[in-house]
């Protein structure tokens, strides 16, 4: 059992890792031992390294670090990719040959599908335009969304491109462009068709020594056998075992931004944009945000923005903040009419980009779609249900 213990101890140890790097400063988790786990991993040995470094080398140990530290997360390199090929095919260099034999026709044909579906999606993912902006698709991006004078103002230029920008983009500082509809720029990509590939073919395994066992324990089959049956297959079959744990304690982590992901679409929202109304969720609660009302029929100054958008509808609220927590006068050259009020809380506004799921995916799926299509000039349009923007949870 000694190399079951070890196999399980270290997939155990390096899940829970990254579990606390990545998950140990959201909100929820604040004051507790994974917060200080997190703290202790990303700044106190940190810090102790540099202090121990400057003493014993006057810091050009660290300085390299830190400028191939920079290199690694802040430009754009094969890194990641290279190791995730490595990953795969090492994987399935270990997983295969053993399991190939205990595999159906079925399970062989689609295990082939699912083998392949990675490297497909890698490539799409890998080179495909993820909507770079230019100064010759400028006017494109421009007339795709409207402001809503909230997280995204009109007249602002990005210093990098040298064009205004359209609203929801935002500069890519790895990829040194402007992008439209920007999320994130993520430097990881994940396998989410492997797990119960692994635990079908191993649990086959285990049936040649315990007929009864199954992946779920059968109602005749105690805990006890249960978890034998487990044990004796890892170590008959090392190698189905190794994947079959590794892809199994990496699951929940993948279907967890799988989940994250269809609720951003949900709330019609990206993760940028969910980091500012982080921002005015913050200025809200300590007085400094008011709103009032925008004008339905106001004359829009097509020099900074755009005449006519595909969006169906167009935002009825401006916010702004005051870092004296008094509102702005009333002659203040500011969009909007009438009055200025506090805004006290996110719940009071809408997400102007909120369609409805099946509208948000219609303008995920269909970077063209028309969202006026079929209206004619003066028909009234459909009422839409928008939702209170989101603010981030990490």
């Amino acid at each position: 059992m000694a190399s079951f213990q070890t196999i399980i101890l270290t997939i155990l140890g390096i899940s829970f890792v990254v579990f606390v790097i990545f998950f140990g400063r959201i909100p929820a988790l604040r004051n507790t031992p994974i917060a200080g786990l997190n703290r202790l991993i990303l700044v106190h040995i940190p810090n102790a390294t540099l202090a121990l470094d400057n003493r014993l080398t006057g810091g050009r140990l660290s300085t390299s670090l830190l400028r191939f530290g920079s290199f690694m997360m802040n430009d754009r390199h094969p890194t990641v990719l290279i190791f995730y090929i490595v990953l795969l095919v090492g994987s399935e260099y270990i997983f295969l040959p053993s399991a190939w034999q205990y595999m159906s026709t079925f399970h062989r044909v689609a295990g082939s599908i699912a083998i392949l579906l990675p490297y497909i999606f890698l490539y799409l993912a890998a080179f495909t335009d993820p909507g770079y902006i230019t100064h010759s698709n400028h006017a494109y991006h421009m007339q795709l969304y409207p402001y809503d004078y909230s997280i995204f103002l009109p007249g602002h230029d990005c210093r990098t491109c040298r064009f205004l920008k359209p609203a929801r983009s935002k500069h890519c500082n790895i990829c040194k462009k402007c992008v439209g509809r920007m999320d994130h720029h993520c430097i990881f990509i994940n396998n989410l068709l492997r797990r119960s590939y692994g635990r079908i073919h191993h649990g086959r395994a285990n049936q040649q020594k315990y007929p009864y066992w199954s992946i779920w324990p059968a109602k005749d089959l105690d805990w006890h056998q249960y978890f034998m049956g487990w044990g004796y297959g890892i170590q008959q079959t090392l190698g189905i075992g190794a994947i079959t744990l590794l892809t199994g304690m990496l699951a929940p982590m993948v279907w967890s931004l799988l989940a994250y992901t269809l609720f951003l679409v949900y709330c019609g929202t990206t993760t940028n944009e969910t980091l500012k109304w982080s921002d005015w969720k913050v200025d809200m609660s300590d007085g400094y945000a008011f709103s009032r009302h925008m004008s339905p029929n106001r004359q829009k100054l097509t020099t900074i923005e755009p005449a006519f958008t595909r969006w169906p509808v167009d935002t009825k609220q401006v916010l702004t903040s005051c870092e004296n927590g008094q509102a702005p006068p009333q002659d203040a050259p500011l969009p909007g009419e009438g009055p200025w009020e506090r805004a006290w809380s996110l719940r009071d506004f809408t997400n102007l980009y909120d369609l409805g799921f099946a509208d948000n995916l219609r303008d995920i799926f269909f970077l063209d779609y028309d969202f006026r299509r079929g209206r004619l000039p003066g028909t009234q349009r459909r009422r839409r249900k928008q939702k209170a923007p989101k603010a981030s949870p990490l």
